[in-house]
């Protein structure tokens, strides 16, 4: 088979104890997922979930130990983190039963889900998609995937990220209101499911802009950290 131009590499991140990487095939992210979160967007209450999608090469894969470096983008003036927990999908699938959702991860990671929020934002006012103020290059910065047995109780794990060393956001991944598995069963019955797919599960409270020269610190309890430098 021949191309008419090369075709770019395979998006991967590295997975932890392995020298194999996962090759990545969709992101797909969870909106407005943790309540403190959904009220200080302005929404109350358990509404059913929704998802938005970012493109593979949105991902930059940071090295366990290494910060990586994302440009500050174009056209926006407030560029927001939004630290996740991440599930990588290993076992792809349709209409998944939460009580089967289990069978069909692969690993956990680190991610932070970079926003143009005045971008965003100004999209909703009119009614628009708002692709522009999520889905822009190096938008999706992540760490090495941990794989299950590795990964401890990540339902009930610390999550946070601090900016210069002070903290922006800390919460629990209990405090989810649609947890990983019902996440899972919800996004199953929209797309079918492929290895390689990984879900952005939300952000908690605390959402803020960061400008050129912050370093991002991440965590998940079990997972590591992710650090990331805005240049």
């Amino acid at each position: 088979m021949s191309f008419v131009f090369t075709p770019p590499a395979t998006v991967s991140v590295p997975v932890v104890g392995t020298p194999e990487r996962f090759p990545v095939h969709r992101i797909y992210c969870v909106g407005r997922n943790y309540e403190e979160h959904a009220k200080e967007m302005g929404f109350t209450g358990r509404e059913p979930p929704f998802f938005f999608l970012k493109p593979a090469d949105a991902i930059v894969a940071v090295e366990a130990g290494q910060t990586g470096t994302i440009p500050y983008p174009s056209l926006t003036k407030n560029l927001h983190h939004e630290i996740e927990l991440v599930v990588a999908i290993g076992t792809g699938g349709k209409n998944i039963k939460a009580a089967d959702a289990h069978k069909h991860i692969y690993g956990y990671a680190v991610g932070l889900d970079m926003t143009r929020r005045d971008l965003q934002n100004e999209m909703k006012k009119q009614g628009r998609p708002w692709c522009i103020g999520k889905a822009f290059e190096h938008s999706a910065p992540i760490g090495p995937i941990t794989p299950v047995a590795q990964a401890g109780d990540v339902n009930n794990a610390e999550i946070y990220v601090q900016v210069d060393g002070k903290d922006r956001q800390r919460s629990n991944v209990s405090r989810l209101i649609w947890n990983i598995a019902e996440t899972i069963e919800h996004l199953s019955t929209a797309w079918e499911l492929q290895p390689g797919d990984l879900i952005y599960t939300g952000t908690p409270e605390g959402v803020a802009a960061v400008v050129s020269g912050d370093t991002l610190v991440g965590g998940v309890a079990g997972l590591g950290t992710l650090s990331i430098k805005v240049a």
